[in-house]
């Protein structure tokens, strides 16, 4: 079996270079194939890559097609049995990814990845289960998500990831950032879902993938990802998870999270899910007046957040007929 690499570039030059030489320490690296999505309008960063890197295929996109449509045209173009997303925000430790391919491969798991850590080394989720209906992209919301997350733990809620992974960890699904695929999986599955454009796609795909066989993470190997570290200087956002709701990176995170449980879940749980967004904004005026009343602080300190979520909240419902039609549109919102 032989591994294929797919790094997606979005202006991450210096990432992908870093990612490169990181792996390159290696000899390993020798025996893959290394391939470079571009998506980016311009093919500046090419040249300096390819001139240092001589041994990856670059494939142009020609503008910013988002993570899945160009992570599908790299698994199209691969020639390996096993197809390997990387992020190029990744630096690659301890030869990990020969290591987990080696595993992988004489695995019957169908996917894998290996335990993500972040800059100081602390476990970064990786593995993750589902939630009935999505429930668990509630818990983002403010005042309500708190409330949601409380009543979960009386009723001993199962927690949907896993922090830090044992040494062979069935999962749901897997952290795109390093997400590893057997060829012959994605000819059952099919390839990632080109409605969306950022987040949420891996695990939609997974939840099509686990259909076909286990998905695991190999917790005793590990890997380094700058979380968030790209989009968030993309989109002047300081946070690198998955709860600010209410800038441009919030919008998505709003817009691919409800389309995944359309898709995984059906049109239900979507209009479920979009009931408690919409109730969820009176909440946030009403918590957050009274709240930073009650600490003597100005009334209205979290206007423009609420007016932020607000807004998001009714981009989606404009886009509430398209997405129950499940017909394809690019829901590219940055």
């Amino acid at each position: 079996m032989q591994l294929s690499i797919i790094i997606v570039n979005y202006y991450a030059e210096k990432y992908i270079a870093d990612c490169l030489n990181s792996a390159a320490q290696f000899s390993s690296y020798k025996t893959f194939e290394w391939i470079i999505i571009n998506n980016c309008p311009f093919d500046k960063e090419k040249h300096r890559i390819e001139n240092i890197f001589t041994f990856i295929k670059w494939i142009d996109m020609h503008n910013n097609t988002g993570f899945a449509r160009a992570n599908n045209a790299g698994i199209k173009a691969a020639t390996g049995d096993v197809v390997l997303l990387l992020n190029p925000d990744t630096i690659v430790v301890d030869d990990c990814i020969y290591k987990c391919f080696q595993r992988f491969k004489n695995d019957e798991a169908i996917a894998c990845s290996v335990q993500l850590l972040n800059a100081d080394q602390t476990p970064q989720i990786t593995g993750n289960y589902f939630m009935k209906g999505g429930l668990n992209h509630l818990l983002p919301l403010p005042y309500m998500g708190s409330f949601l997350r409380k009543i979960a733990f009386i009723f001993n809620a199962k927690k949907t990831n896993v922090l830090s992974a044992s040494a062979r960890q069935k999962v749901d699904w897997i952290n795109g950032a390093f997400l590893m695929v057997k060829k012959e999986a994605i000819e059952n599955a099919g390839l990632m879902d080109e409605d969306f454009f950022l987040y949420a796609e891996e695990s939609e795909w997974c939840s099509r993938l686990k259909k076909f066989g286990e998905l695991v993470v190999y917790g005793d190997l590990n890997i380094l990802h700058l979380q968030g570290e790209i989009i968030n200087a993309k989109t002047n956002s300081a946070d690198k998870g998955y709860f600010n709701l209410y800038d441009k990176k919030g919008l998505q995170l709003i817009i691919s999270n409800n389309l995944r449980i359309r898709k995984q879940f059906g049109v239900a749980w979507y209009l479920l899910n979009l009931l408690f967004y919409i109730i969820e904004i009176p909440i946030f005026f009403f918590c957050s007046f009274f709240n930073n009343l009650i600490h003597l602080k100005n009334p209205f300190n979290d206007w423009q957040q609420l007016k932020g979520f607000s807004k998001n909240v009714f981009v989606l419902i404009e886009l509430t007929p398209t997405i129950i039609k499940n017909k394809n549109h690019f829901y590219k919102m940055i």
